[in-house]
């Protein structure tokens, strides 16, 4: 069954799932870029491939022809100049296609050879005790915590500690006056592995003006990659925990714990525990 609409487009059904499904796949491009240099790009393409599927409609063949030159040949500086949003785009697949399964290695993993690079309870403590400390005293903080993605060019960027992690480390390490206070320090496996390490700083320009360069440096690495950041204002000494390129305000050092526990999936695990630890005790 065909539909005429304006006597030159006829339609058919499959014609209309087409667009539904081509619009449906604009609207998930115009949310992923939305907020950044790249928005007025996309729509101006999206104008000239207006212009080209209507002059083919009308047959104008000689526009028809410019626009699908312009189009093809834009295609190459497409990925130049999408190239930031490309690269998130497909860490985000390869992401979404290995995730963690109730907190083991996924199978993907296993094949791989990847290890599990949690932190323990007790470093997790060090380091929610030193972040409460250094908001108490406005002492700026960019704290990196790694999941599976690997940070080898950010810790590059830096200088190598490889100590274990304690409060008192972490705040030496943040003092205003220390050598290595102006960068990130990225903790994996109960280890500060690296510290002074420059970040890639995020290129939205709808974040609101009260953050600063750590947090627009927080949030350009987990748009990036699958890490997961803390944030201590050294203005205001609130504390952020920065994860998937949104920012949440932690009011507190409990607060903050449970942002952490929930993104490595140790609630979970806690809650699971206390049941299993129930039913036993009821037997």
């Amino acid at each position: 069954m065909a539909l005429d609409i304006l006597g030159f487009l006829h339609l058919s059904w499959v014609d209309f799932l087409d667009i539904l499904v081509v619009a449906l796949i604009i609207y998930v491009i115009f949310r992923w870029i939305q907020g950044t240099s790249a928005m007025n790009i996309f729509i101006a393409i999206l104008f000239l491939f207006l212009i080209r599927i209507v002059a083919g409609a009308i047959n104008m063949k000689m526009l028809s022809s410019l626009m699908g030159t312009v189009i093809d040949v834009g295609a190459i500086a497409l990925v130049v100049i999408f190239q930031p949003e490309i690269r998130q785009f497909l860490n985000r697949v390869g992401r979404s296609a290995s995730l963690r399964a109730g907190g083991k290695l996924s199978f993907l993993d296993r094949i791989l050879g990847k290890n599990s690079a949690e932190v323990g309870d007790q470093s997790l403590t060090e380091i929610i005790e030193a972040c409460r400390k250094m908001s108490q005293e406005r002492t700026g903080a960019l704290i990196v915590i790694p999941r599976k993605d690997d940070l080898e060019r950010i810790l590059e960027t830096g200088d190598r500690v490889d100590a274990r992690v304690s409060r008192r480390l972490l705040c030496n390490l943040f003092f205003k006056n220390s050598p290595l206070h102006d960068g990130a320090v990225v903790i994996s496996a109960d280890r500060i592995v690296a510290a002074r390490c420059t970040l890639p700083v995020t290129s939205r320009t709808d974040i609101p003006s009260h953050y600063g360069m750590r947090h627009k440096a927080a949030i350009g690495l987990t748009e990036e990659s699958d890490a997961e950041v803390i944030v201590v204002s050294e203005q205001t000494g609130t504390i952020s925990f920065v994860k998937e390129g949104k920012i949440i305000a932690v009011s507190d050092a409990s607060e903050l714990k449970k942002c952490i526990d929930g993104s490595l999936g140790k609630t979970a695990d806690r809650q699971s525990e206390r049941r299993s630890g129930g039913r036993r005790k009821k037997a």
